[in-house]
C-alpha cells in the first residue's frame, strides 16, 4: 500500500508550484491582448501617447512573462519526478499537447516576445503591430494546449487502456483536441485573464490619475481596460456557466460537492446560496436556497433531476463492483496473452478498472476488500465538500463585484464626465481581486476530481514516484524558498516600474535595476524612433 503522506506531500508541493505559476498566466494573456490593442491604435492614428501606452504595458507584460516562463518550467519536469507512474501510464496522451505547449511556449512566444521588445526601431509600424498580436494569440495558443492536456485528466476522452503495454494509449487524437471539457476550460480560463489584465491597467491607471501623474496615459489606459474589462468579465460568467454544464455531462461528482447537493433533487434542482455542508451527516445546516438556477444552469432544462451525492456513491458501488471483474480478467491476461475470453470480458469492463484500483488505498489485493472497504472507497469518491462550496461561491462574488466595477467605470468614461476619485480608489482596492478568483477556480477544478488524477481511470494514490518523505520536504522548502524571492523581484521590479512611470522606463527600462539609473554604452532597446 502507498504512504498516504507521500502522497499528500506530493500533491502539496504540486499545488504550490501550480498555484504560483497562475499568478502569472492570466496576467500574461490579459495583457498581452491589451497591448496588441493599444498598438493597433497607434498604428491607426500615429499618434505618440499610444506608442507610449503600448511601450509602458508592454514592459510589464514582458517581467510577467519571465517569471510566468520560469516557473512554468517547474511543472514540465514536476510530472517526471513526483508523478511517475501517472507519466508512464498516461505519457502517449498526456506527453503530446505538453509537447506541443512546450514549443509554443518556449520558441514561438520567446521569439513574438524578442521582436516585440527589441524591434521597434527595426520593424515597420505595421509589421510590429502584427508581431504583438501574433504574440498574444501565441500566448493563448500555449493555454490552450495546456488546458487540452489538463480537460483530458478531467475528461478522458479518445483513449483506452492496451492490455499488451498495460498503458492509456490514443485512439483518437482528435477527440483528444475537441474534448469539450478541455474546449470549455479554455474560454473560461482565457476570459478570466483578459478579467485579470484589464483590472490590473485598470488599478495602476487609477492610481496615476489620484497622483495627478501621466494623465493622458492613464486616462486612455483607464477607459480602454473599462471597455475591454467589462466585456471580459461578463464572458467569464457565461463561459462559466457553459463549464457547469460540461461538470453535469461529465463530472457529475465534482458538481454535486461544489453544490453540497446530498440528495438527488427534482427538476428543476435549486441552487443554494448560503449554507454549512457537513461531511458526517451529509447534510447542508444554514441553507438558503433559489429555486429553479442550479437545473437552468447544470441542465439547460425545466425538468431533468441532477443526481446528489448519496445517489452517485452508491453508483460508485456498483462501479467498483463492476471493475473488480475488469481487474481480474486483466490480472488473466497477464499471466496468459492469448486468453481471448479474458481479453473480451476485459473489452466490456475496462471503463471500470479505475473505480476497482480505488481499492487499493485499503488493501493491496483488491478481490480480498470487504463490503466495508467497498463503501469506504466509493465514499472516497467524494472530494471534501466545505472548502469546495465555499470557494466556488467567494469566486462567484469576485466575478460579479468586477462586473460592477467595469460597468462603473465604462459608465464614467462614456459620459466623458469628471469621475469621483472614489471610483480610483475603488479600481487600486480591487487588485487583489482576480487573482483571489482564478486561484480559486484552479482550486475548485482541480481539488474538485479527487480521488481521481484521471478522472474515473487512475486514483491519485497511485500515480506517484517512488519517493522518500525527507526528499520532499527538501524539495518543498526548496521550492517554497525560491518561489518567495521570485516573487519578491517580481513585485519589486512592477511597482518599481510603477513608480518610475513611462517617462522614464520606456527608453531606459535600466532604472528599475538598483543602483542604475542610465542604459549601457550603446543599448538602448526601447528607444523611441524619431517622429
Amino acid at each position: 500500500m502507498v504512504d498516504p503522506l507521500l502522497v499528500e506531500l506530493s500533491r502539496l508541493q504540486f499545488a504550490l508550484t501550480a498555484l504560483y505559476h497562475f499568478l502569472f498566466v492570466p496576467l500574461t494573456l490579459g495583457l498581452s491582448i491589451l497591448v496588441a490593442m493599444m498598438e493597433t491604435v497607434y498604428v491607426m492614428t500615429r499618434r505618440k501617447i499610444w506608442r507610449d501606452m503600448t511601450k509602458f504595458w508592454g514592459l510589464l507584460f514582458g517581467i510577467n512573462f519571465a517569471l510566468g516562463v520560469a516557473t512554468g518550467l517547474t511543472m514540465e519536469f514536476q510530472f517526471g519526478m513526483n508523478w511517475a507512474f501517472y507519466s508512464h501510464y498516461v505519457g502517449d496522451i498526456f506527453g503530446a499537447p505538453l509537447a506541443i505547449e512546450g514549443l509554443m511556449a518556449f520558441f514561438l512566444e520567446a521569439t513574438l516576445v524578442g521582436l516585440f521588445f527589441f524591434g521597434w526601431n527595426k520593424l515597420k509600424p505595421v509589421t510590429h503591430m502584427m508581431v504583438a498580436w501574433f504574440m498574444a494569440l501565441g500566448t493563448n495558443l500555449s493555454a490552450l494546449w495546456i488546458l487540452i492536456a489538463n480537460g483530458w485528466m478531467q475528461n478522458p476522452v479518445g483513449a483506452s487502456f492496451n492490455p499488451d503495454t498495460m498503458r492509456m494509449e490514443v485512439t483518437d487524437f482528435t477527440a483528444v483536441l475537441l474534448n469539450p471539457v478541455a474546449q470549455a476550460k479554455f474560454v473560461h480560463t482565457v476570459a478570466a485573464g483578459y478579467t485579470m489584465g484589464a483590472v490590473f491597467v485598470l488599478a495602476i491607471s487609477g492610481w496615476y490619475i489620484l497622483k495627478n501623474r501621466h494623465l493622458e496615459l492613464a486616462k486612455r489606459s483607464f477607459a480602454i481596460a473599462s471597455a475591454f474589462g467589462l466585456a471580459a468579465s461578463l464572458s467569464v460568467v457565461v463561459l462559466g456557466d457553459e463549464s457547469g454544464y460540461a461538470l453535469t455531462e461529465h463530472q457529475k461528482m465534482k458538481l454535486a460537492a461544489i453544490e453540497a447537493m446530498w440528495e438527488t433533487q427534482d427538476a428543476p434542482a435549486s441552487f443554494t446560496l448560503f449554507g454549512v455542508p457537513n461531511m458526517d451527516t451529509h447534510t447542508t445546516q444554514h441553507a438558503i436556497h433559489i429555486p429553479w438556477v442550479m437545473g437552468l444552469i447544470g441542465t439547460r432544462s425545466i425538468d431533468t433531476k441532477m443526481p446528489g451525492i448519496v445517489d452517485l456513491v452508491d453508483h460508485a458501488k456498483t462501479r467498483i463492483r463492476n471493475g473488480l471483474v475488469a481487474y481480474n480478467a486483466l490480472e488473466a491476461i497477464k499471466k496468459d496473452r492469448g486468453d481471448q475470453a479474458a481479453r473480451a470480458t476485459f473489452a466490456k469492463t475496462q471503463g471500470d478498472l479505475g473505480y476497482a484500483l480505488l481499492l487499493k488505498r485499503y488493501v493491496d489485493d483488491p478481490n480480498t476488500a470487504t463490503d466495508a472497504q467497498i463503501d469506504q472507497a466509493a465514499w472516497s469518491t467524494v472530494p471534501s465538500v466545505l472548502p469546495l462550496f465555499a470557494s466556488f461561491r467567494i469566486m462567484v462574488i469576485v466575478g460579479f463585484a468586477l462586473i460592477v466595477l467595469f460597468g462603473t467605470a465604462l459608465f464614467y468614461t462614456m459620459r466623458e464626465a469628471r469621475a469621483p476619485r472614489w471610483l480610483f480608489r475603488l479600481a487600486l482596492f480591487a487588485l487583489p481581486l482576480p487573482w483571489i478568483g482564478v486561484e480559486l477556480g484552479w482550486f475548485v477544478a482541480e481539488f474538485g476530481r479527487q480521488p481521481w488524477i484521471i478522472e474515473g481511470v487512475l486514483p491519485t494514490f497511485l500515480a506517484t514516484s517512488e519517493l522518500g518523505v525527507p526528499d520532499l520536504l527538501i524539495t518543498i522548502a526548496g521550492f517554497t524558498a525560491l518561489y518567495g524571492a521570485l516573487a519578491v523581484v517580481e513585485v519589486m521590479l512592477m511597482v518599481r516600474a510603477v513608480k518610475k512611470g513611462p517617462d522614464q522606463v520606456i527608453d531606459d527600462p535600466s532604472v528599475l535595476l538598483p543602483g542604475t539609473g542610465t542604459n549601457v554604452e550603446g543599448y538602448r532597446p526601447f528607444a523611441v524612433p524619431a517622429e
